[in-house]
């Protein structure tokens, strides 16, 4: 793609990754076959391509974003297909993260857009406020009808039949073991805390049972990934900025990795180096990216023991920002058969179920679309459980399907001497916490 960017333009480092992304397009079409917006909504502009053509013409015109260009802009997921599939290495993410932050700055959205995406960042990368806003959610269902923004309502929708209990697991300290093979920092995460304890906790005994000693570090938070996807760079940075500080503390005393069990989050850490490139903290968000891991990374490098077959067919759900963020598509399903399950794979696999961060919660009808396409495929399969590797996708599954949706890691926490997914009994009471020895 031919780009005329001046070279004043080309002086600011954001532009200048634009410019060198938009010129390895060459405008194939590849990406619009895989796009998931596309496929529903069938415009052009709602494809890879298309987004590309708009931005283009935004950054090299220097000019105010308008409204066409900001809804096909915020109609885009952000579920990388379009990278897996293009075939001359378009970085797509990078340059539609960079389109964000220039509409941050340069649009001025409606107040009621506004005001959602204030309420957004404030709560949800905040695990105890995110807590009270899933209380208050539970208490306004019985007016949901009355809700006249279909935002407001998916809002109220997310929140789960039942809060979990506050772990302490996720509070600074070390899981000590005895025969230690590696000494890993787990990221506890924001969101997934408020909505489902038993992932950390499940992590946290698989990984200490299979001899890793698992580190949780003082000062961590959430990764940024929410607020990043919204064009807050400001905001993004600065959580992250904490984790980068929190997490090089452990590195010095000595981290083989830092374990992150949210998807969504790894892809987003993965790029500290690129985030952070410009900044102070340039060479030690490299060194966080260089180490940060998929848990099912980690649980490679362990000696997992072979599982008894099971009776027990598993639907694996691949979360776009494990296959086409990290690039991870074998390894779930791997452990999983290695722990004696039967794995199945949905038709259109690479396909997003509609989550995607906060998409669901400003995207509902496309989001809603996308989720009953998932789920009937997954269903179609008729399995016993349905696993994914990211909270977000495991909340969009489960608000439609009938099949019990448990992390990965829960599984396979279950099938080494762990305790039973409480998310297997759906309509059943929480499983009581099960203490960790250490």
């Amino acid at each position: 793609m031919q780009t005329t960017f001046t070279p004043e333009q080309l002086t600011d480092p954001g532009t200048s990754r634009a410019n060198d992304i938009l010129r390895a397009c060459v405008h194939c079409g590849f990406c619009t076959a895989t796009c998931p917006t596309y496929q529903i909504l069938g415009d052009e502009l709602d494809s890879p391509r298309g987004r590309i053509y708009l931005i283009k013409d935004m950054l090299e015109n220097e000019r105010v974003p308008d409204e066409k260009t900001v809804k096909h802009i915020d109609r885009c997921l952000s579920c990388l297909a379009c990278m897996t599939t293009c075939p001359s290495g378009v970085h797509y993410m990078h340059l539609v993260d960079h389109a964000r932050a220039y509409i941050e700055q340069n649009y001025k959205r409606p107040l009621s857009d506004r005001a959602l995406r204030w309420v957004l960042a404030r709560i949800l990368p905040y695990p105890y406020r995110f807590r009270l806003a899933l209380l208050g959610a539970k208490m306004g269902r019985p007016f949901m009808r009355f809700i006249p923004d279909p935002r407001l309502r998916a809002m109220i929708e997310m929140a789960p039949k039942v809060i979990p209990p506050v772990s302490c697991n996720d509070d600074p300290q070390t899981f000590h073991v005895a025969d230690k093979k590696m000494r890993v920092a787990l990221m506890t995460g924001c969101a997934q805390r408020a909505l489902n304890t038993d992932i950390n906790d499940a992590t946290i005994r698989l990984l200490t049972r299979l001899g890793a000693e698992v580190v949780i570090p003082k000062g961590q938070g959430c990764c940024g990934a929410l607020t990043h996807h919204m064009g807050k760079e400001t905001e993004s940075h600065a959580t992250a900025a904490k984790n980068i500080r929190a997490w090089v503390a452990e590195m010095d005393a000595g981290l083989d990795a830092i374990v992150i069990n949210t998807s969504g989050c790894g892809t987003t850490v993965k790029d500290y180096g690129h985030m952070f490139r410009n900044s102070d903290l340039a060479a030690n968000a490299a060194r966080v990216s260089a180490i940060a891991l998929d848990v099912s990374e980690v649980l490679m490098k362990l000696d997992m023991p072979e599982g008894d077959a099971k009776d027990t067919k598993v639907a694996y759900h691949a979360a776009c920002s494990l296959q086409h963020g990290q690039q991870i598509k074998t390894h779930p399903k791997t452990l999983l058969k290695k722990a004696g399950f039967t794995v199945l794979e949905p038709a259109d696999s690479h396909l997003c179920c509609g989550s995607a961060g906060t998409y669901n919660l400003m995207q509902p009808e496309i989001s809603g679309q996308l989720r009953d396409r998932k789920v009937q495929t997954l269903e179609a399969l008729k399995p016993d459980i349905i696993a994914a590797g990211n909270i977000g996708c495991m909340m969009q599954i489960g608000s439609a399907s009938e099949t019990p949706i448990v992390h990965t890691v829960e599984l396979l926490d279950w099938a080494t001497g762990g305790p039973r997914p409480a998310g297997l009994d759906r309509n059943g009471p929480q499983t009581p916490q099960v203490p960790i020895l250490r």
